[in-house]
């Protein structure tokens, strides 16, 4: 090429600038194809990615319409899916759907489809599979590990205890002293 000379034009340097409601639709579809997220949660990532506030809210109220979005169904979605995978108690999932967005009121009909059997038999089953990493732990270490891990995922006081209490005395170990707190 002589000095004078210009390169060719790059086909791909002269693409026109993306319309910011393609973009955002792009976006919204990218983040609803892994899993469901809340209304909250697409409005934030439109936000992040500096999508105009009137472009967001029309394609979220769009999306909604047509069912893509819908925080009812989402907090549905979550409370089974976490209360299964994790054994979270209702607590801590109505905390978790906070942090998302849902609206309180969603989030309680959400949590309302969660039966008292279940969240005990979830209870159970981590108490159990822990307690087999207890083995070589003295019986009193054991119940504030296991009772500290049941109040981190958000079980009451009065479950906790029990559950403890019940299945320590399955597992052939003793459980005296572990009395429900008195307030």
């Amino acid at each position: 090429m002589q000095p004078d000379q210009q390169p060719p034009p790059d086909p791909e340097s002269e693409v026109p600038e993306a319309d910011p409601e393609s973009v955002a639709r792009t976006i919204l579809l990218d983040a609803l194809t892994g899993r469901a997220r809340s209304r909250s949660e697409l409005a934030d990532l439109l936000a992040r990615k500096n999508v105009p506030t009137e472009i967001g809210e029309r394609l979220l109220d769009r999306f909604t319409e047509v069912g893509l979005v819908d925080d009812a169904q989402f907090a549905h979605a979550w409370v089974q899916g976490r209360q299964q995978a994790k054994g979270l108690a209702r607590r801590a999932l109505a905390q978790e759907l906070r942090r998302k967005g849902v609206d309180d009121e969603v989030a309680r009909e959400a949590l309302d489809t969660l039966e008292p059997d279940e969240e005990e038999a979830a209870a159970r089953r981590l108490v159990q599979r822990k307690l087999r990493s207890l083995r070589g732990v003295d019986d009193q270490a054991a119940i504030r590990r296991l009772a500290g891990m049941l109040a981190r995922r958000g079980y009451p006081s009065s479950l906790t205890f029990r559950v403890v209490r019940e299945e320590l005395a399955a597992a052939g170990r003793d459980s005296e002293g572990l009395d429900e707190p008195t307030l």
